[in-house]
């Protein structure tokens, strides 16, 4: 195997992990060797997820989380500690998206939702994963941002606030934690065809999505998983800070 790519006793955490990214790039972890904690608020579709990577031979703990609870985020760390000695990576994924809508049409619930999954999930789970880095000696964080968190995003306002703070969050944990051996960084997606998506636009929407992108399409997973791996890399030292847009070329216009 790749060094790059090479997980192997490295011990990662990952949330929202029963669909989409935290689904797919859990599998990938564990197919290059890492020892893996899952969580997710879906607890029978996580569990699923955990018996799909324990069959191939991998070593894997799912459970319930709801990041938006601090002692769900405390529980994924002690979990991580008591059944692998350690954490090494963790990937803050868990995220919920709304339906679309102009600014004066927000409700307040919609606004509460999103900050307390999609800021306050992130800013939770990094308090106890980093935590427990700076015992272990070091470590690397990956925060889930979107390209709504690098500029305007019409018609999703309240998931555009959420992941510019997600942004900010980021890029203060990497300037406060380098001098301790612990990178953060956060990958921004443009629309991709995982189940945030498709479950709120139809095939028509996708489309005219799509062709917002000079690619013309939108991400599959895989090639958002892709960047995921390689910002994850145990060879990648000297990244931290970076908010990385995936974006089939939309921040280039």
């Amino acid at each position: 195997m790749d060094s790059l790519l090479d997980f192997s006793d490295k011990v990662v955490l990952v949330t929202g992990a029963a669909q989409g990214f935290g689904k797919l790039l859990s599998i990938e972890l564990a197919k290059r060797g890492a020892k893996l904690v899952i969580g997710d608020i879906k607890a029978d579709q996580v569990q699923a997820v955990g018996d799909e990577i324990a069959a191939t031979g991998a070593q894997v703990y799912a459970m319930s989380c709801n990041v938006a609870k601090a002692d769900d985020c405390k529980a994924m760390v002690d979990k991580a500690v008591e059944v692998f000695g350690k954490l090494d990576i963790a990937v803050n994924n868990a995220g919920i998206a709304h339906h679309f809508g102009t600014i004066h049409e927000i409700d307040e619930a919609v606004m509460d939702q999103q900050f307390a999954v999609n800021v306050k999930g992130v800013q939770l789970g990094m308090k106890y994963q980093l935590s427990q880095m700076l015992q272990h000696g070091g470590g690397s964080i990956l925060n889930v941002s979107s390209m709504a968190g690098l500029g305007g995003a019409p018609l999703a306002g309240a998931y555009a606030a959420a992941k510019h703070a997600v942004i900010g969050l980021t890029k203060t944990a990497a300037v406060e934690y380098a001098k301790k051996n612990i990178r953060v960084n956060a990958i921004c997606p443009f629309f991709t065809l995982t189940p945030m998506v498709t479950n709120i636009a139809d095939e028509e929407l996708q489309q005219n999505l799509g062709r917002r992108a000079p690619i013309g399409r939108l991400a599959e997973p895989q090639e958002v998983v892709n960047t995921m791996l390689l910002m994850l890399s145990p060879g990648n030292t000297y990244l931290t800070g970076q908010c990385i847009a995936v974006d089939g070329g939309v921040s280039a216009i």
